[in-house]
């Protein structure tokens, strides 16, 4: 039997399902009418504190995704950015649990959040495999992070997707694969990424995978990195 499929970690998966889709939709349309109202869009930090009782909780299938490409990769580290309630964090520790080996750095900026996900990852037995850290990435996943990322999920605030991925890149190795979530409902915020992700010279090939809110599958070459040390 594989870890998604047994009782403590279903439970913990169905649980958590079910209070997001009791509890989002009552606060994005919150966020609709707020935006009809005054007029226009507003960014992502404004509507932070509405949005920090958001569950935005990877799709079912986006987490069956993510525990095969970790099976399959095989990663000895990944770095999660962005953990919310910690379904996407149990999707892929159950995969290193199965693999018999890796860990998973997760970072989470607000602390209410990050209380419930070490919550629920202990409820499901998985919480050995994780390392939580709670603060601000662009600051956390500067401390203490080795060479050797195998493995990157993006799905916290998409403005600064990029930044994040500039911080991990020298750590990453040929083969590395990064994988970003939401893809299509935030286009403006991710498009600098998409853009950076996409080019030739970047050292990534790189696909769009239209499921669910879009992801971003990014294979790491390594050639970009060579091209930079070269030109210096």
């Amino acid at each position: 039997m594989d870890s998604l499929s047994t009782p403590e970690v279903s439970r913990v998966l169905d649980r958590i399902y079910r209070e997001a889709d009791s509890t989002d939709p009552a606060v994005f349309d919150h966020i609709i009418a707020e935006i009809e109202r005054t007029g226009g869009p507003k960014s992502a930090q404004y509507w932070a504190k509405e949005l920090d009782r958001a569950y935005m909780p990877v799709a079912p299938d986006v987490g069956r995704l993510l525990y095969m490409l970790t099976r399959t990769r095989r990663p000895r580290l990944v770095v999660e950015f962005g953990t919310s309630f910690g379904i996407s964090a149990i999707h892929i520790a159950s995969a290193l649990r199965d693999n018999g080996a890796g860990r998973l750095i997760a970072t989470e900026l607000n602390p209410i959040k990050a209380a419930k996900a070490r919550e629920n990852l202990r409820s499901t037995g998985l919480a050995d495999l994780v390392d939580l850290r709670e603060g601000d990435a662009l600051q956390t996943l500067t401390q203490g992070l080795e060479a050797g990322v195998d493995m990157v999920l993006l799905d916290g605030w998409k403005e600064i997707y990029l930044p994040v991925l500039q911080i991990l890149e020298p750590r990453l190795g040929p083969g590395s694969l990064v994988i970003a979530d939401d893809t299509t409902v935030y286009p403006e915020s991710v498009t600098p990424y998409l853009e950076y992700v996409r080019k030739a010279e970047s050292g990534y090939l790189s696909v769009a995978v239209p499921l669910d809110d879009g992801l971003e599958l990014s294979f790491y070459t390594g050639a970009g990195r060579a091209r930079a040390d070269r030109a210096s």
